[in-house]
Formats: C-alpha cells, structure tokens, sequence
C-alpha cells in the first residue's frame, strides 16, 4: 500500500513549526531554503510573547491593546482568539523546551514594550526569545517521527488538480527540478521585508510565498501596511540590519535627536513606548535632519546580560551601549498584510493554507501590537495543525492537473532598485505621487519581485487616508 500524501508545509519558523507539530500523528514534510533555524526571520525576533498573565491583567486588556495598536482596523474574533489563547501558547512552549525567564521568585519576569499598558511580554534568553523558541521547535519536530524535513530547496510552484493545490514544485539547489503532492499545502514563508533596502528580516524573507499564492490565484488583503521597527542599529550600506530591541525603551533607553534633545516628547502620551508606526516616522524624519540615537547608558552593567543580542551586535561595531548611544534607523520589520485566510488558515484557494506573517487574518489591523507576532505564529499554526489533522484527506481520483510557477526572480542589480525604490515611496512616510512614479517604474520589472511590489503600491495609492503603518503627508 503507498504511503499516504502528506501535509506539505513551506517554510521552517515557528508558524510552520507549531503548524507542523499541531498535525501529529498525520505525516508532514517541511520544506525551507535553509537547514535548522538558519534564514527563519522568527530566531531574530527579540521581542518576546505578548500574554495576559500577570496579576490584574486579563486578554480583554491585551487585545484592547491590540486594537489601539491596529487602529481598529482588527477582525475582532481573530483578536478574541489571539488574546484568550495567549497564557496556554506560554505553557505549550514551556512543554515544547522553552526556558522563559523568571524572577527569584519563580515566577515569569513580564516586560513591557510599545503599545502595551503593562509588563505581559515574556521573554526567554533576553532578548534572544526567538532564537530560544526555534531552537526548542527545531528539536521537537527532529524527535517528531510524523514530521520529515527537506532544507536547501526553493518551493517556485503550486500543482493543482481541477482547481484544488494538491502539490509543489521544487528547485533544488543544484537547479534540477521535482514536484512533491501533498493532502494539503501550508503556506509559512514569512514576511516581506526583504523587498526593502533596509530590513530587520533575513533578506529571503522577500514575500515570495506571497507571491505564488497571488500568481496562483488566491485572494490577497491589507498588502499596503508594513510595518517599520523604530530601532535598528544604523549601519551603513547594510541590508539585513541587526535589530536594537523595543524592551530597551520598556527599560527605561530613551530616544534623542542629533543634539542630545528627546524624539519623543511631546510627540504620544506614551512618549518612547509609543505605538511602532508613531515612533518609526518621528525616528524617519530625525534620520533625515541628522540622525537618531538610542541613549540606553541607565542600564550600566546590567546591559549585557538583561540584552545580550544587542549588546553583541553594538560591540561587534565598536560600540559600547554602556557609555555611548546607540545609532538607529527604521527598517521594515513585519507585513500586516498576505494571503488572505480566515481563522482557520484556509485561503481561497481549495486546499491551500497560509499561516504566520505570509497570511492576513486580519488580527494585526493596520499596525501589529509588539511580541503579538511570535503569538500568531504558535497560536494560529497549532490551530491550523489541529485542523487538518482532524481533516479527511481529498480523494485520489484522477483529474486536470495544472502546474503554475511563480515568475523569474530579478537580476542583482534590478533588485537592488526595487530595494531603494520600496524604503523611498512605500516606507514610513509616504505620498501619491512618490508612489505613482514607483507604480510606473516597477511596471518595467519583469521579476515577481517587480508584480509584488506593484500589488502593495497599488494597495497603498487605493487608501488615501492614514491609517496605522499607512501613513500619507498628502
């Protein structure tokens, strides 16, 4: 008897690592361009996990929170689902390996970061949370004998048989090509911000699951609100920049301008804890006028171990956090937008899923809450998991079959256009007529980078008013 098809998931980070082991015993194959937790934009995460699980706090508050965040452009029963499957999301990690910090007490230290009206992010390792979280993931899919991975391959199609995904096509790294069926296809590829000339994701996080699925067929929603973080370490010419943690700011770090004033103040009630697309166009502007700088000096010679990551990354450039500021830029950082899917990760093509920063449920609204993006991925994955694991598998009658392949990639120096062209027009400020001169200029580009980048400016051109990550001087 042959083996049964398995569920076929794209990309290794968490979303599809919690998706993967949410289907056991149901046999998964994980497919990734990268071995382990290498090229996952979720082990560079340093944000924690958002849960209302200090004393007084209740996922009524936290998704308050959320919704103030997103501007209320939320789907409020996904907000309910995030919020109220927070504490157990925390527990199941800890089964899973995870080592949260805790106080001498025993109990989890809370942290508090922009947005938030209180200490309810935890973190594991720091500001190493997502690092900590892959790794544990990692070691319980290997041990897992439902789940099989295959690393160093680029999924570039979808199979489908009389209008349902039923597979993938394959391109190996010695450019052979092969097509693997599965019962149902995940989509997990992660975010966009690889599109961007500056990015806090790892540069393949460039939207091309996003784009096979648009190629494909399937409905898109929100493309237009990306989300920049306020605070990565300013390196010239660099791509993937390192990140300088929002729970520095919760710590007490400060923001200030050229000349040693407050960026802040004045600007939000909430002054440096501001919500991130507040603090990403003060930071954007600053850098225009002269630069932005981090003062994190208060935290003495608690910095490296409180913020190991960070610290590491300034030293490594020749600076000391303890005694000097630290230089910042904004940096595209998370996609509201994706695969449109509804709350259980179905999109609108039949048999084919989304989950994780790819996907738009609608949870994040105009402008994701801090450390609710590590929550999705584990929430929304284990549902989805548990979902399919309980589906019966489609049948195997013979059909039409159809192969669509995503299109070229751009050359080096086109995509380096594209990158500038993006950070320019479709950054934390933006105007129409920036980005109607974009439109026409990526409408030249061949590459499915080129088609992708037209989708979210023309989504951007379509909302002429502000709203959250959206924001228009016109």
């Amino acid at each position: 008897m042959n083996a049964p098809d398995p569920v076929l998931i794209v990309g290794g980070g968490i979303a599809g690592l919690s998706a993967a082991l949410g289907v056991a015993p149901t046999p998964v194959l994980v497919l990734s361009r990268a071995q382990g937790v290498k090229g996952a934009a979720s082990a560079m995460a340093q944000g924690g996990i958002a849960a209302a699980i200090g004393e007084g706090d209740h996922p009524a508050d936290h998704a308050r929170d959320t919704c103030v965040a997103g501007s209320h452009h939320n789907d409020l029963a996904m907000v309910d689902i995030l919020t109220q499957s927070a504490v157990d999301a925390v527990h199941w990690l800890e089964q899973q390996g995870v080592v949260f910090d805790r106080d001498a007490e025993g109990r989890l230290q809370l942290g508090r970061e922009g947005g938030h009206d209180r200490s309810r992010i935890v973190h594991a390792g720091g500001d190493a949370t997502g690092a900590k979280v892959m790794q544990a993931l990692v070691a319980a899919a290997r041990s897992a004998p439902h789940i099989q991975r295959r690393a160093d391959v680029d999924v570039d199609g979808l199979v489908l048989r009389d209008g349902r995904v039923c597979g993938v096509c394959l391109l190996e790294a010695d450019g052979t090509r092969s097509v693997v069926h599965g019962r149902a296809v995940i989509l997990a590829t992660g975010g966009i911000g690889g599109l961007f000339a500056q990015t806090s994701n790892p540069a393949d996080a460039d939207g091309s699951g996003l784009a096979l699925a648009i190629q494909a067929g399937a409905a898109a929603r929100d493309l237009e609100f990306v989300q920049f973080h306020p605070t990565a370490l300013a390196i010239p010419g660099v791509h993937s920049l390192p990140l300088v943690t929002e729970a520095l700011r919760g710590a007490g770090a400060r923001l200030l301008d050229e000349v040693g004033n407050s960026l802040m103040d004045g600007v939000h009630p909430l002054a440096d804890l501001a919500p991130r697309d507040v603090v990403a166009r003060r930071v954007w502007r600053a850098c225009r006028e002269g630069g932005a700088w981090l003062d994190a000096h208060m935290l003495g010679a608690s910095f490296p171990k409180q913020f190991p990551t960070v610290f590491q990354a300034c030293m490594a450039r020749g600076i000391d956090p303890r005694v000097q500021p630290i230089p910042v830029t904004p940096a595209a950082h998370f996609h509201m937008g994706g695969v449109a899917t509804d709350a259980e990760g179905r999109t609108s093509l039949p048999g084919l899923y989304a989950v994780g920063e790819v996907a738009c449920n609608g949870v994040h609204g105009a402008n994701r809450l801090a450390s609710n993006s590590l929550l999705e991925g584990v929430v929304c994955g284990r549902r989805l998991g548990q979902l399919l694991r309980d589906m019966q598998p489609p049948g195997t009658a013979e059909g039409h079959y159809q192969v669509l392949r995503r299109k070229p990639s751009l050359d080096a120096a086109s995509l380096l256009h594209l990158r500038d062209l993006m950070m320019q027009t479709m950054g934390p400020v933006r105007s129409g007529a920036a980005m109607h001169a974009a439109l026409a200029d990526c409408a030249a580009m061949d590459g499915w980078q080129g088609t992708l980048a037209q989708m979210m400016l023309q989504a951007a051109i379509a909302r002429q008013q502000s709203l959250g990550a959206h924001y228009r001087v016109d």
